[in-house]
This record gives structure tokens, C-alpha cells and sequence, in this order.
């Protein structure tokens, strides 16, 4: 039986790093080391006083200790490991910018009015969930052990939980709707016989290559880069067993 230290070192790095970094913005909250309006989404204060770290910081508080933080942070633990385990195993600099660019996605979206919110590190928790369901459309999905279910359809289910529990929606659908356009320029347009032009960006690489991010042993960027060559986003089932006919809905 492995030790806790063993199990928390057999996580790869960046759900890791995400899931530890989130809990440890509310265990700092709870101890008053903060306060979270310093860290909160507020495009006045990133442009009038330069504030730029906001535009990072909110996407790290999931809410107060709570049953719905520790879903958040089991969702990072089983889907986002997963995500990371499967189809970008060896492909770490990959999901970093599948990460960066749901939350520019989020912070574009943030920037109207009506879609803003504070945090939208919920928002991007839910790109997660949504990548995998699409990922893994075929796994079995158990809710809670009273509803088992497809895993395309595990974001949808969520999305009625949240409305039956009268939890805010506006955060799920913004997770959603970031989810969709990254597996649209990556995917779903290849598939549909478009050109792969959603490439890592170079700079991801070299954050690895300068251990910013893990270690140059976490990814292996010639693979990498070879696979966006091929127009290839993902190495996992939606390949292997040709489901993205009934998925790219």
C-alpha cells in the first residue's frame, strides 16, 4: 500500500500543481493571509493600476471550504489526471496550453459585462470536465451511484446538478462554452478536413526547457510538435475508436 507521499507524487505534474495551488488559496483565505478583492477579476484595476496579476490569481480561488470546492478539486484529481494520463500523456507543454487557453478564452469572455465574474477559476475547472467528456465520450459514468451515464454527457449532467442544487449555471456554461472552442480549432475543424494551424506555442516549450514548469523531462516537445504536424490534437479515444462522428455535435 503506497504512502501518502508516494500517492501525491504519482500525480503528474500540472493537475498537481493546479489542485495544490487552488487548495492552497482558500487555506490561506481561511487563515487571513488575504483578501481575496486583491486577487478577484477587476479589469479596472489591471488597466487603471496595473494590477496585472489579477488576470492569473483569480482563476485560483474555487470558493470557501466547502462541499463544492471538494468537487472541484476531486474533478482536477480524477478528470483532470486522467486528461493528462491519457491523451496528453507525453504531451505536458500540450495540456499547459489547453489550460492557458481556456483561461484566455474565459478572460475574453469576462470582459463583457454580463458574463463577468470575480473568479472564474470554476469556469475553468469545467473546460476540464467538458475536454474529457468529449475525450472519453464512451466511459461509463456513475452519479453519485444512482445514474450511470456516457461520459460525453457527464458535463450536461453536471450542469443539472448545479440547477437542481441552485447553483449559479453562468460558470459551467462559460467552462462550456471555452471547452468547445478549444476542441473546435483543435479537433473538430481538422476532422472536418481544415488545416491544423492551433499549435503549442513555442514559449510553452521553452518553459519547460528552463524547469519554469516541471522539468524538460515532463514533455517531449519533437513528439509534440510531430503530432501538431499531423494535425493531431489528441492521441486518446476519440481516435482509436473512431467516436468522433457521434461526438462532434
Amino acid at each position: 500500500m503506497s504512502t501518502p507521499g508516494e500517492y501525491y507524487r504519482s500525480f503528474p505534474p500540472v493537475s498537481k500543481t493546479y489542485g495544490v495551488a487552488c487548495l492552497m488559496t482558500t487555506a490561506a483565505f481561511y487563515l487571513d493571509l488575504y483578501n481575496p478583492e486583491n486577487i478577484a477579476l477587476f479589469y479596472d484595476d489591471v488597466f487603471k493600476r496595473f494590477q496585472i496579476w489579477r488576470l492569473i490569481t483569480n482563476f485560483f480561488f474555487l470558493g470557501p471550504f466547502s462541499f463544492p470546492f471538494a468537487f472541484r478539486l476531486i474533478i482536477i484529481a480524477k478528470y483532470g489526471v486522467s486528461l493528462e494520463r491519457g491523451p496528453f500523456d507525453q504531451r505536458t507543454a500540450d495540456f499547459v496550453w489547453m489550460l492557458f487557453f481556456g483561461a484566455l478564452s474565459l478572460l475574453g469572455m469576462a470582459a463583457v459585462p454580463v458574463l463577468w465574474s470575480p473568479f472564474m477559476g470554476v469556469s475553468l475547472v469545467f473546460m476540464i470536465v467538458y475536454i474529457w467528456g468529449r475525450e472519453f465520450p464512451n466511459a461509463r459514468i456513475s452519479i453519485y451511484g444512482l445514474v450511470s451515464l456516457k461520459g460525453f454527457y457527464l458535463p450536461w449532467a453536471m450542469l443539472a446538478l448545479d440547477l437542481i442544487f441552485g447553483n449559479p449555471l453562468k460558470p459551467d456554461i462559460l467552462g462550456i462554452v471555452a471547452g468547445h472552442i478549444y476542441y473546435f480549432l483543435t479537433v473538430l475543424h481538422p476532422l472536418a478536413g481544415g488545416k491544423y494551424v492551433f499549435k503549442t506555442p513555442r514559449f510553452v516549450y521553452l518553459l519547460f526547457l528552463f524547469g519554469i514548469i516541471g522539468s524538460p523531462a515532463a514533455t517531449t516537445g519533437e513528439q509534440q510538435q510531430g503530432n501538431a504536424a499531423e494535425g493531431i490534437a489528441f492521441r486518446g479515444r476519440s481516435y482509436r475508436l473512431d467516436t468522433h462522428t457521434n461526438a462532434s455535435t
